[in-house]
């Protein structure tokens, strides 16, 4: 048994150092996809834990839908909390938040109420598949 301990122990060792330089120190990429602001609190507080416990992770928050609403300028949560404080604080961590284009024109949203850290993108949807496929995002659905 404890032959077959140490063959265990010896092929980990030698995996890992086979293993590239860069498959052990990959980059941390997420994104948070939002599709309803009722959640939104709870969402910035999930990525406020993510970054406290992985300071250097790569964050992006995608809304589309009723998801938008806490990136509109003077929005508050059902306590009467407002969101901009909160999107500040988590923009200077270097999180990028991004607003659906598709939802501003169908609801008739004008663009000037984004709050200023956010970015519009054509299509909340297809910026979520565009991360995770095209930039590898892993992805987490609060």
């Amino acid at each position: 048994m404890q032959l077959f301990r140490t063959m265990a122990a010896v092929m980990v060792v030698a995996a890992v150092a086979a293993a590239p330089a860069s498959a052990i120190a990959r980059e941390e990429k997420v994104v948070y996809h939002v599709t309803d602001s009722a959640n939104a609190m709870g969402a910035l507080g999930n990525v406020r834990n993510h970054l406290n416990a992985s300071p250097k992770a790569k964050i992006v928050v995608v809304t589309h839908g009723p998801g938008i609403d806490f990136l509109l300028e003077d929005a508050k949560d059902k306590n009467g909390n407002p969101y901009d404080a909160v999107v500040q604080e988590l923009s200077n961590r270097n999180v990028k938040f991004r607003v659906c284009n598709n939802t501003l024109e169908a609801r008739k949203i004008d663009r000037k109420r984004v709050l200023p850290e956010a970015t519009i993108v054509p299509s909340g949807v297809a910026e979520v598949a565009r991360l995770q496929t095209q930039e590898e995002y892993a992805y987490i659905k609060p």
